[in-house]
């Protein structure tokens, strides 16, 4: 089969001085898009390259796949960007894998996925939205819990997470809030802190199934204040090891594995997500957020790794995707057979 191949690249989105330093960090490197190619081609498939932007738009008029395999992540600051590549497959009616356009957009926006989690009846923490400066003085903070976390609003691959995320005092909330509200030109989320550990899930399949659980060991002793930041992410050899499966009681385990199912069906995830959690000291889960669109970069993303530990290779953990996006696609793809 002909399978196109969609992406955005690090090294084809122009930075301007007014973005933020992290603001390439979700998009993918060369290395990552062939290893994915290479995967797919041991599967069998002939793979095009198309690109993100406007490139993708070219190559997806003139280049005739019968599929499309997508990480693209899509290109500017808007909270839907995540669904430009999908909206077009679906009004050329390409079939992909990966999740449509609505869950996408759902799943970047993390107040809104927390409103549907929380109605789901999944536990979620505390959490108030700030779209202008001036909010902080008109909100009421008497019951709202100390520390929080501050960070965008619509944001993956650990953008605008720092270790001054976690935040105790209002001054402190009234300066990285106001630092990230002109950074990354978007509403800023205030939640809040989970003391604990952190654990992230991979989810894949049609139907779905979990394909491990993994805790985040920070390797300079436990610390129930550790965040799994930027900076961690970018130095994690030196900072942290991966526990995958990960040691948790039977009861965390299974109410982990209720809560990613529950969230995967319930905001219409498909062929595969990485949903992150906090387990806190009483060792109760609380859902964190749901990225339906994960990093696949081999040796650094958290799936990869998490695939690793569970015994599929990279290219074993790509036909996992494939083969659940071909599985829901049977009717679609039956002209090809």
């Amino acid at each position: 089969m002909k399978v196109g191949l969609a992406y955005d690249l690090k090294d084809e989105i122009t930075l301007h001085p007014e973005h933020a330093e992290d603001a390439l960090e979700e998009y993918d490197s060369p290395e990552t898009v062939a290893a994915i190619a290479k995967a797919l081609e041991s599967l069998g498939h002939s793979v095009v390259r198309l690109g993100g932007g406007r490139e993708f738009l070219t190559h997806i008029l003139q280049d005739n796949v019968d599929f499309v395999f997508n990480i693209a992540e899509g290109r500017g600051v808007y909270r839907s960007r995540e669904a430009q590549v999908p909206s077009v497959l679906e009004m050329l009616g390409i079939p992909y894998s990966g999740s449509d356009p609505e869950c996408l957009a759902l799943c970047l926006d993390k107040p809104l996925t927390k409103r549907v989690l929380q109605a789901a009846g999944v536990a979620t923490p505390r959490w108030q939205v700030i779209t202008d400066g001036r909010q902080l003085e008109e909100l009421a903070w008497n019951n709202f819990p100390l520390p929080g976390f501050v960070k965008p609003a619509y944001e993956g691959s650990s953008k605008g997470i720092r270790f001054a995320s976690r935040v105790e005092t209002m001054e402190h909330i009234c300066r990285m809030t106001s630092m990230l509200l002109e950074q990354y030109q978007q509403p800023v989320m205030i939640e809040e802190f989970i003391s604990g550990e952190e654990v992230t899930i991979g989810v894949v399949g049609s139907p779905p199934q979990v394909l491990g659980i993994m805790r985040v060991v920070p390797k300079r002793g436990g610390n129930p204040n550790f965040t799994y930041s930027l900076e961690v992410k970018r130095e994690w050899e030196d900072v942290v090891s991966y526990e995958c499966p990960a040691k948790l009681s039977v009861k965390t385990t299974e109410e982990i594995i209720w809560a990613s199912l529950t969230a995967f069906e319930v905001l219409g995830c498909r062929d595969v997500a990485r949903i992150d959690f906090r387990v806190d000291l009483e060792k109760k889960p609380w859902l964190l957020e749901v990225n339906p669109l994960p990093g696949l970069r081999p040796g650094y993303s958290d799936l990869p790794m998490m695939a690793e530990r569970v015994g599929y290779s990279y290219d074993a953990l790509i036909g996992l995707i494939m083969d659940s996006a071909l599985k829901r696609q049977r009717p679609c793809l039956a002209r090809l057979a």
